[in-house]
């Protein structure tokens, strides 16, 4: 099984942490490829960095010739995934929505812990599009931005702190809202003593799972193939 893993930003050393997470998981057998935007933000933190990243994403992923049979969405609460989804002959799995799924199967409510408070929209809006919101608890920040999650301790203080706020208002599962931060969950999960659910993970194995029951994205309504047009991307952009 061969599983498209792409970033939301142009930093490749997060592709790489990236990919070692997903690696970490992925059953034997399964190959993952990282792919980095050629253009797009360098973090993705805002409207206008997840707008942009979402039309770089789709340019990466039309010009990637492959061959794969499923796409894994890195960007926690990022947008693109319905683009995608039209546009793709394979199962694509979001991050956002694999994570919080999954947490739905492991308590009641859920809560996630991210990066800047300028995200928690964004991450709000694509929960309630996936229709996962009812079961949030929280979405609480960190304080810090995505180019500073290499700072492990400092992180880990920040998450510890950040969850501690998620499981006051509610939160029986905590879910890791950003790829940067999937190294941290076995060391989070035994500080906490209870689950936290990393979105690469969840998402390489939801991915797998949906190949393996050979299921696709139905082309019945919403997601129907984009319709035959003219349109201009950009010129002289390559996948990464």
């Amino acid at each position: 099984m061969r599983i498209v893993v792409t970033n939301c930003n142009t930093t490749r050393s997060m592709t790489e942490e990236i990919v070692r997470g997903a690696r970490a998981v992925a059953s034997p057998g399964t190959t993952i490829t990282g792919l980095t935007p050629a253009w797009g933000p360098e973090s993705a933190e805002g409207w206008l960095d997840s707008y942009l990243s979402a039309a770089a994403v789709l340019d990466t992923l039309r010009r990637y010739e492959g061959p794969y049979d499923a796409v894994v969405m890195a960007g926690f609460g990022e947008h693109g995934r319905e683009g995608a989804r039209e546009l793709l002959d394979v199962p694509v799995v979001d991050i956002t929505e694999a994570a919080a799924h999954l947490a739905c199967l492991l308590g009641r409510r859920y809560g996630v812990v991210t990066t800047l408070d300028r995200s928690r929209g964004q991450i709000e809006d694509s929960l309630h599009t996936a229709g996962l919101a009812a079961h949030c608890a929280a979405v609480e920040g960190t304080g810090l931005g995505v180019l500073d999650l290499g700072d492990e301790r400092r992180t880990t203080e920040a998450f510890l702190a950040a969850a501690e706020r998620a499981v006051a208002a509610g939160a029986e599962v905590l879910v890791l809202g950003c790829a940067g931060m999937t190294g941290l969950r076995t060391a989070l999960a035994r500080r906490l003593a209870m689950p936290v659910v990393d979105g690469v993970a969840a998402a390489v194995r939801l991915a797998e799972s949906l190949v393996a029951l050979e299921l696709n994205t139905s082309r019945t309504g919403g997601y129907a193939r984009p319709l035959p047009k003219r349109r201009t991307w950009p010129t002289g952009a390559t996948a990464g």
